[in-house]
């Protein structure tokens, strides 16, 4: 009985990504010429990227505020025109920094 169960779980996983990847060939054949529709699609990737990481940020120290105190100095330094390594390490040292004094 277990068998089957992972047999269709697996199967209606593949179907699930196989359908994913295939209906916007299949509804979409032509240039989408839509201002609207072309920037909402532009964004997408943006946005989920963000849904998944903001969260992951906030909960990833030991306290919400060293999160949101990276967080800040993260997108102050992206805003300034700092590249990957940069931001990365401005964030790591605000939550050294204030780990270190909220303790």
């Amino acid at each position: 009985m277990n068998e089957r169960r992972i047999y269709f779980s697996l199967a209606v996983m593949i179907l699930t990504v196989y359908a994913i990847r295939v209906i916007p060939f299949v509804i979409f054949r032509k240039e989408i010429k839509n201002k609207w529709v072309r920037s909402f699609l532009y964004y997408v990737p943006y946005v989920t990227l963000a849904v998944m990481t903001f969260p992951a940020i906030l909960s990833a120290t030991s306290s919400v505020w060293s999160g949101a105190a990276a967080l800040a100095v993260g997108v102050i330094a992206a805003l300034i025109g700092g590249d990957l390594f940069t931001v990365a390490i401005s964030a790591c040292v605000a939550v050294f920094l204030s780990e270190l004094f909220l303790i």
